[in-house]
């Protein structure tokens, strides 16, 4: 599987996950500039923008431990203008999902609120 294809299952298996755990989602792959958040969802009374990292192995450490301050920030710059474009008042929150998928199986781990908005 391409580093592409590896992104794209990820991102259908996380939405899936989300969705069956009671999140309503939102919007996909939305882009400001070149940030982007790959899923905007609703869940109870928070606007939850989520980032999905998904590997092979996790030899190399858990695919979560790539979403670092940088890209923290540039998600956060994203989500600032979700939220203004589309007029929203809510409680806010990021979390992540980190996904390996081999010949072992599929392992999800849900990152609830990850990082915070500085």
């Amino acid at each position: 599987m391409t580093n592409q294809e590896m992104g794209k299952f990820g991102e259908d298996y996380a939405a899936s996950y989300l969705r069956k755990n009671g999140y309503q989602i939102l919007d996909r792959n939305y882009r400001f500039k070149k940030y982007e958040v790959d899923i905007i969802c609703k869940h109870d009374d928070y606007l939850v923008f989520v980032e999905v990292k998904a590997r092979n192995t996790s030899e190399i450490g858990p695919p979560w431990k790539a979403v670092t301050r940088v890209k923290q920030r540039q998600i956060i710059q994203c989500a600032h203008q979700y939220i203004i474009s589309k007029d929203i008042d809510a409680e806010v929150q990021f979390d992540i999902i980190s996904i390996v998928h081999n010949n072992s199986g599929t392992f999800l781990e849900h990152l609830d609120r990850a990082f915070y908005a500085m």
